[in-house]
């Protein structure tokens, strides 16, 4: 079989299969988990730190969450192209 269609069959296979699992699943962060746990074994736990920051709604949280994925992106591929660029040019002479 071509490694191409194998590839593609995987990508739609994995885009599809969320669609059959779990449907009663309920979203919650690591964070409500965390803080679960926390109360469940120390439930007198009073928090030492807050946020310095807190975003007015859970649109512009997601939004500076997305913001700093981002930017982490675009600094790792920018060292990568950096490093692999000078082992080009290194090559050459």
């Amino acid at each position: 079989m071509n490694k191409t269609l194998v590839l593609i069959l995987l990508i739609v296979g994995l885009v599809i299969a969320p669609f059959f699992i779990d449907h009663g699943g309920e979203f919650g962060g690591a964070d409500g988990q965390a803080e679960d746990q926390i109360m469940l074994i120390a439930p007198d736990y009073e928090p030492w730190f807050e946020s310095l920051y807190q975003p007015a709604s859970g649109e512009i949280e997601s939004l500076l969450f997305t913001l700093q994925g981002s930017l982490g992106t675009a600094v790792i591929f920018y060292v990568l192209g950096y490093y692999r660029r000078g082992r080009k040019d290194n090559a050459q002479y």
